[in-house]
Order: C-alpha cells, then structure tokens, then sequence
C-alpha cells in the first residue's frame, strides 16, 4: 500500500502519515534540491549518461510504491503534488490497486556513491504490471530497457509470476539487480528470502539489496546501483533515425500519441517520419519526454525515450512494434517487432441498446491503441444482435476491458460467458476452428482438440496434496516438482485451458489459505473427449445456450442450464419442456408448468357433466396451442443466463 501525502512535518521531525487507514509517524524522504543541468538540457544526452530499466514484480509487491518514492527522491513531482500510486493513470487502477498499464518517466540521478559518484545521469524508469493477464506489458517494456530491478516482498517471497517475468528479462539478456521490498513489515524475513533469491538469479545473498519503498530506506542505494550495473544504451547517432514504438494511446483534442525509444539517430520536430510496416508518412508536430507529465524537447536521441504527436486521428496508422523512421533518406532494415499476442480467452461483447453497436466498434478501435494484446471481430448472436467476439489474455484482462469500455465510453455492455478455441476433425478429413459453441460443425466427428497451459504453482509444501488433488480433478498431468527451499515449492502441470479460465484460481487460492500463487504459458493443443451439449425449448435448439465441455461433464451442465431457464423463462399457457441434448441423446430435462385459467369458477354447482365438458374442452385447446405455439425468451432471461456476471465463479483481481 502506498502512503499518502506527508500532512506536515517539524525541521528535520516525524511526518504524520495516512498509511492503511491510520495515522503513522514515518521519517521524512530527503528530496533533491535542483535538477541536474544535463536533465535541464534534454536535447539529445549522451547516451553513455543514460540508463534504462523497468521494475518487475509480483502483484501486490510494492512496485508502484517504490516509483513513487523515486519520482520523490528524484525531485520530478513536488511534494504537494504527490499522490499514491503517482504513474497509475486510471480510477480503476487506483481502486483496485493493481497496474494495467505500464507507464515510462525519465529521472534526473547524481549518484553519492559508487564508481559514478557525483555525476550526472538521466534514469528512464518503466513501472510494468505485475499480473499474469498483463505479461504482455511486460513484454514490451523490456524491449525498451537494458537493465530490470526484481523486486520481492521480503514477507512473501519470490512468486510464480514474478519467476515468469525474470525469465522473460533473461531471455532478452536484461542486467538483474535482485531487491527486497518491504523490510520494515513485522513478518519480513530478509535474510531467509534473500538466500532464496540469491539461488534463483544466480548471486550471493549480500547482493541481494534491501528496501522499504514506503519509508524510502534503501531507495537511493537501489538508484546509485542501477546507474553501476545497467550498461548505457547502444546505438549509431550517425545512422538513419529508427525509434520502436513501444505503446500508444489515444487522446481527444491531439490524436494518437506514440511512445517510442531510439536506437539509432535522432529525431527532431517538424521533421517528416515514416511507419515502416504501412509505409505512412506523417509530421512531426510535437516531440518530448515524459518527466512524469509530457514535456516538449528539441529531439530525441540514441537510447532515449519519448513521446511523438503527428495529429494523426485514425488509430490504425499508430501499431505498437513499428519502426519509425526519416521519411527523406530513412532507414532500410526495420527494427525486430514483438511477437504477436495469442488470445488466451474469448468472450462476446454485445451493447444492450442495439444502437450502440457502432459506438462500440470505435470504443474497441481507439481501446486497441491502448491494449495492442486486445483482439476483436464482428459477431452476430440471435438472442442479443450484433456485438464483437473478443480475444483476450485471462479473464481479469476480460473483466478490465469491459469495465474500461463502459467507464470511459459510456457504454452498457452484455459480455457472455468465456470459452476457449477448439479444432475439430470430422471423419471425411476436413478441420474447423470453433471459436463459439454455435460454429461447431454438424456431421459426424473424428477428433476434438482444445488448448492446453502449462501451469506453474508456487505454494508452502504443505499444501502439496490439495494442489494435486485440485489439478487432478481438473484434468492435470504433473510436469515436475522442485523445492525452492525447506518450505517452498514449485509445482508445474498441464492443464487444458478451459479448465482453469473459470474458477481455478479462486479454488487455489481458498485450498491453500491464499499463499499459493500461479503462473500459465500456452503449451499447444492436445485430443479430448469434448461434446457439444445443446438447449432444446419445445424441441428447438437455442444456439445462444449451447456450450462445448467434456463428456464427464455434460450432464452436470446440462443440468445447471435447464434447472435456470426453468427459473428464468415465463410460464406459458402451455407446457415447455426444457432439455439438454448431445446429439439426438437427451441428458437432461426440465419443464415449466402451464398457466391454467379456472373455467370452473363460473359453475355454482350443477352437473358434473357440465364441468367435465369444460375441461375437456380445455385440454384440447392447450393441446393444439402446444403444436402451433412458440416459447419467447425474454431479452433478460438471456442476459441473466448467458452474461459472466451471472457465473458464481466470477474472475477475482489478486491470485
């Protein structure tokens, strides 16, 4: 948790603090006095006076608190204007505490110690997210750094996702500063955590560094470090300009603005530049840097980092992993892009009022600028009209998307449950791709394969057999188990994809008191024995009911699916059987009783003919109402039973 803004302070006293909902009194952070002339001048540094790094965590592990205690110390931000999570930009990251975005801000840094000591220096810090659905974030930020500081609660330990993130830094060949965070909690154990580190990354335990980024202790060793260990950017000044564009986003009044960072030669305003994947050239009206709020320069140059503004509106023009170059005598080789995300989970997105369909494509178009993980087609569902079929990295990367699409383009969204892409071989040899459980081909089927994940979990050992029991019963394969420590250990399994995107968390985190943590990677596609299961109302399959899961668990579904429609749909004036079908075999079977109007109220007696003629009577008009009658679902019935939100297993922010 970060702290708040220091309410006052005596010369040299105690700082009264709101810290968790209490009041606290911390030390005060000494703030640098000026800003170093080289910062000043931002035309174009010296490369050999710059340093590039990121800070990669697990979720909840004090990154953003720590970027914030170094914009302090570094004197970007002025005391008043601080606040707690400074680089979180949107109102959904400070509520629910996490970082979706990674945000970039460059520091002035004059090392007290050191090999440098004294001298000047220009920090490009990037804060990425910490949460397995953001790893693409991550991604991207390391292709802009030449250096990571790993940081780990000294009370948690290293985590699965962290593990995923540090190897993503080696394999981009990143310097790692190992870091302990938050040694001033009573349960800290820097020394046992430390060693765990040290056997990780490859160190000794002394450097392993410790630090508070709430009270700041430990802050400007960690700087003065990065300014020795990260190796100065490289590049050719001389060169044609090429800058990779690292992340973009749209704003209203200036249009797209593009961050990037330059390899090679420089790039200065009013200067006209090209996008070598499209090959569209445009100018540049504004250049600068981000300190932490946008600030024209002169130019960027080798190993700097930076914003462009072309005026452009149309989002398409702007694709993250493009190079930018000169467009007179430019450059000929592009920089290498990233490597493309591959949607983990799909879901549809549909507007409530039909006639926000066109609202949400531009929502999506300007939304993909922001999140170039987001991927989207067109989408037409019988029970809700047009929508989007989008493609997700989890489902809290679902969850976010929704909520960022109705907060900041006010719409109102119905998103359906979340399935997975599946390949289906028929018997004549012909292969589909089912994205939607209304596209699974008709005929008779050969083989069903669906995605699989492997899985790593980081957990105390004594909760090794209720991890295995749930993997298991999710249809796991154990892969592997190493001990990270007497009390540490690392499961890895595999696991299919549609296991675990409902509530495979939630069930991890309540079986083992909420230490374990998870990390999944894509690991190909393997053969199951996976069914289509159909809603049949009166006989007729509803599409926008049917679901593909595994054969063990068909019944179970089916059986879910009728018992809530009966709830859901409005009794007729005539019997409706619900069922669950696979194929032509019925699995399960509900019905919603008729409403039956009284034709004997008007009888005060008399012959009991009379009565008998009036039932009959009936009974034939329900019957032939059965034959010629149709079952209307109302819209909220389909919202109710289709929409995620009606999922007790709702996707939670925290593994």
């Amino acid at each position: 948790m970060a702290v708040g803004v220091p309410l006052r302070a005596g010369a040299g006293g105690p700082v009264t603090r709101l810290t968790m909902g209490r009041w606290s009194s911390v030390r005060p952070i000494p703030m640098r006095s000026g800003v170093p002339a080289s910062f000043a001048d931002t035309t174009f540094t010296d490369p050999s006076r710059i340093r590039n790094f990121c800070i990669i965590a697990h979720i909840d592990h004090g990154k953003s608190t720590l970027a914030d205690r170094m914009l302090q110390l570094t004197g970007v931000v002025e005391e008043r204007q601080m606040r707690a999570q400074y680089l979180d930009r949107m109102d959904i990251e400070r509520e629910r505490g996490i970082t979706i975005k990674a945000q970039n801000v460059r520091l002035p840094w004059t090392p007290s110690s050191g090999a440098h000591a004294g001298e000047d220096f220009v920090l490009h810090l990037i804060d990425t997210p910490g949460h397995v659905d953001f790893t693409y974030e991550v991604s991207r930020a390391l292709e802009a750094c030449e250096g990571a500081v790993l940081l780990v609660d000294a009370a948690q330990g290293i985590e699965a996702q962290t593990l995923a993130n540090l190897y993503l830094a080696l394999d981009k060949d990143l310097e790692i500063i190992p870091v302990l965070n938050k040694i001033d909690l009573p349960a800290a154990d820097p020394e046992r955590y430390a060693a765990e580190l040290a056997h990780i990354v490859g160190c000794e335990p002394e450097d392993v560094l410790r630090v508070s980024g709430k009270t700041g202790v430990g802050v400007t060793e960690l700087l003065d470090r990065v300014i020795d260990r990260v190796p100065p950017p490289v590049g050719d000044a001389d060169a044609p300009a090429r800058a990779m564009i690292f992340d973009s986003v749209y704003d209203t009044y200036r249009g797209v603005v593009t961050y990037v960072r330059v390899v090679d030669g420089k790039l200065t305003p009013r200067e006209k530049i090209k996008m070598m994947s499209t090959g569209a050239t445009h100018e540049l009206l504004e250049i600068g840097i981000v300190s932490p709020e946008p600030k024209p320069t002169q130019g960027l140059g080798v190993g700097e980092v930076g914003y462009l503004i072309t005026g452009v509106k149309d989002v398409r023009q702007s694709k993250v992993g493009d190079t930018v170059t000169s467009a007179r005598n430019g450059a000929g080789e592009p920089l290498t892009g990233y490597r493309e995300p591959r949607p983990m989970v799909y879901s549809g997105l549909y507007p409530v009022d039909g006639s926000d369909y066109p609202d949400l494509r531009d929502a999506l178009d300007k939304l993909q600028l922001n999140d170039a993980a987001l991927t989207y087609e067109p989408e037409t569902s019988v029970a809700l009209g047009f929508g989007f079929r989008c493609g997700f990295l989890g489902l809290l990367h679902m969850e976010i998307t929704r909520e960022r699409l109705q907060r900041e383009f006010g719409l109102d969204l119905i998103s359906t449950a979340p399935n997975v892409v599946y390949r289906v071989v028929m018997e004549d040899g012909t292969e589909h791709t089912v994205t939607n459980p209304s596209y699974w081909p008709e005929g008779k089927v050969r083989q069903v394969f669906e995605p699989v994940v492997k899985v790593t979990i980081i957990a105390p050992s004594e909760f090794i057999g209720a991890i295995m029991e749930l993997c298991q019963s999710r249809r796991g394969d154990l892969g592997g188990m190493d001990y990270l420590s007497e009390t540490r250990v690392e499961l890895r399994y595999t696991l299919p994809l549609a296991e675990i995107i409902f509530d495979f968390f939630d069930s991890l985190k309540s079986r083992t008191r909420g230490y374990a943590s998870l990390d999944y990677e894509e690991a190909g596609e393997r053969e199951s024995q996976l069914v289509k299961v159909d809603i049949l109302l009166q006989g007729e399959a509803v599409d926008a009911f049917s679901a593909i899961v595994h054969r063990d668990a068909a019944q179970a579904y089916g059986h879910k699916m009728t018992t809530k429609l009966r709830e859901l749909i409005p009794r007729q004036q005539f019997e409706v059987p619900i069922q669950a079908a696979i194929g032509s075999k019925i699995i399960a079977r509900e019905n919603i009783r008729a409403i039956r109007k009284d034709v004997l109220a008007k009888c005060y007696g008399g012959d009991i003919s009379r009565k008998r003629k009036l039932l009959e009577k009936q009974k034939e008009g329900k019957k032939r109402m059965k034959t010629i009658g149709r079952v209307d679902v109302p819209q909220e019935a389909f919202v109710a039973a289709l929409s995620s939100d009606a999922q007790s297993d709702k996707p939670k922010d925290k593994k």
